[in-house]
């Protein structure tokens, strides 16, 4: 089916009391895992690629924004179930305008290492730019502390619930993606979420509210940040840890044609185990959303 409208989507889950998950994909496998697991259980569902990566200049070979906008537009076509298309916290407003154009119905600009005046007036103008097209726009007030070193490092700032509301008022966006105990990139475990914090910002910002850093938040805190306005979640980090293992263990293997290993979608192909192991990680996890049999 089309791209479902995101501000559709987000009433629907805050009419039902239930959040929609962003899995976050890079390849085609790990969308086609997406979406599996989507269908399984019908739900509805935000599929999007990061657009902080994808925008990098240091990478190795230059990305081709198009190419994903449209292989996510024909995912959701095809699917069975409601799809959104995120481009997601890219600190490029350059690419960020683009991808507006491109195809995706929902953008994040996002850069913390911007002064908060600048970043306000760059989510003001891009918003205004998104919205004349009908895209809509997520933002972030607050920073997430990192965990990509294996411990959760200094830093981050918890978002501000008089902060939030002037921000959403001044730059009128869609989603507001909050800092409450949420962590990017935890690699391990999990932990609760400063849920009196979260309710003081839901009281004060009339907008749906975004959880980023999904992988690392407990389930009861999760079902608790739900009831409190949350409305979409977002996951990577763990997608790609369980990607990663499925790849190694299927290419462990003497088997000297690489057709079995490569394009053949038998038991032992790599892109099959990848994808795999991309939609049971999603299945997992999206039960504690409450979307299920919502499409």
């Amino acid at each position: 089916m089309p791209l479902e409208s995101i501000p559709v989507l987000m009433a629907r889950a805050r009419a039902g009391g239930y959040a929609l998950g962003y899995f976050e994909s890079w390849n085609l496998e790990s969308l086609q895992g997406v979406i599996d697991a989507a269908e399984a259980v019908r739900a509805p569902i935000i599929i999007g690629f990061n657009g902080d990566f994808l925008s990098r200049p240091e990478r190795a070979a230059a990305e081709r924004l198009d190419w994903y906008a449209a292989l996510g537009r024909a995912a959701a076509a095809s699917a069975a179930v409601p799809c959104g298309l995120i481009f997601n916290e890219c600190p490029s407003d350059d690419w960020v305008r683009r991808a507006a154009g491109a195809g995706f119905n929902l953008i994040m600009p996002a850069d913390p290492a911007a002064p908060h005046d600048d970043y306000v007036r760059r989510v003001q103008a891009l918003t205004r730019h998104a919205h004349a097209l009908g895209v809509a726009v997520e933002a972030e007030l607050g920073e997430l502390p990192c965990g990509a070193g294996g411990s959760t490092a200094p830093g981050g700032e918890m978002t501000d619930p008089e902060a939030a509301a002037r921000f959403v008022a001044a730059t009128d966006v869609d989603l507001l993606a909050v800092s409450v105990g949420n962590v990017h990139i935890k690699l391990s475990g999990a932990q609760g979420l400063d849920l009196e914090r979260l309710a003081a910002i839901q009281r004060r910002v009339d907008r749906p509210l975004v959880l980023h850093g999904g992988t690392g938040i407990a389930a009861e805190a999760l079902r608790q940040a739900i009831g409190l306005g949350v409305t979409k979640v977002n996951y990577g980090t763990y997608l790609k840890q369980r990607y990663l293992r499925a790849v190694r263990a299927a290419l462990a293997t003497d088997e000297p044609n690489p057709h079995e290993l490569l394009g053949l979608g038998g038991p032992r192909d790599v892109l099959v185990a990848g994808r795999h192991a991309v939609r049971d990680a999603v299945l997992e996890r999206i039960d504690n959303l409450g979307c299920g049999g919502r499409a």
